[in-house]
């Protein structure tokens, strides 16, 4: 693909390396060519790396396969999924699901993609029901429109949320955004 098509969260191969991208910035200086500069991490290495793609280079995408698994648990700073066919254990360091681990919740139903054999990543849904555990109590009468509270999230995950969410509630949260979405 061409290097203008590379978006936030691809697998891309460079060398004989894979790496995921975690930023990237269309540039287009004066009168000069326009470039992609990319910050990517190296999944087998966990380093980072910056790279310039000139706008009209060609990137190789690296081919994923994706399996259904379920999230079983989290030991140390791994976290563990089961693969519903085959009963198959797998794991994937917290390094490598940055900050995808904020929104697994034990039995949860997710995608692993897998480059190989080797596990590289997850494909979380658009949204997530978590539970508040812990909140400030709204304040009774205030009426202000835009009014928001912090609230921490089961999995550790802090979001803004409107004053009358309480702990105990679920609330919908995006995976892209991290922002609330509605109470559950």
């Amino acid at each position: 693909m061409q290097a203008t098509r590379i978006r936030k969260g691809n697998l891309i191969k460079v060398g004989n390396d894979l790496f995921r991208v975690l930023e990237l910035h269309h540039l287009t200086p004066g009168n000069k060519r326009a470039h992609i500069q990319v910050r990517m991490r190296n999944i087998r290495t966990l380093a980072l790396a910056d790279h310039k793609f000139r706008a009209e280079e060609d990137v190789e995408r690296a081919s994923l396969d994706e399996r259904e698994m379920q999230y079983l648990y989290k030991d140390g700073d791994s976290y563990y999924f089961m693969d519903t066919a085959t009963y198959d254990q797998v794991h994937i360091t917290a390094e490598a699901l940055g900050d995808s681990k904020d929104y697994l919740v034990a039995e949860m139903l997710i995608r692993v993609e897998f480059y190989d054999v080797e596990p590289v990543g997850i494909e979380l849904p658009p949204t997530v029901d978590l539970l508040v555990k812990e909140t400030v109590p709204g304040i009774k009468g205030a009426t202000a429109s835009n009014q928001i509270k912090p609230a921490t999230l089961e999995t550790g995950l802090v979001v803004q949320v409107p004053p009358f969410v309480n702990e105990g509630d679920r609330v919908r949260v995006n995976t892209e955004t991290g922002e609330y979405q509605s109470r559950v």
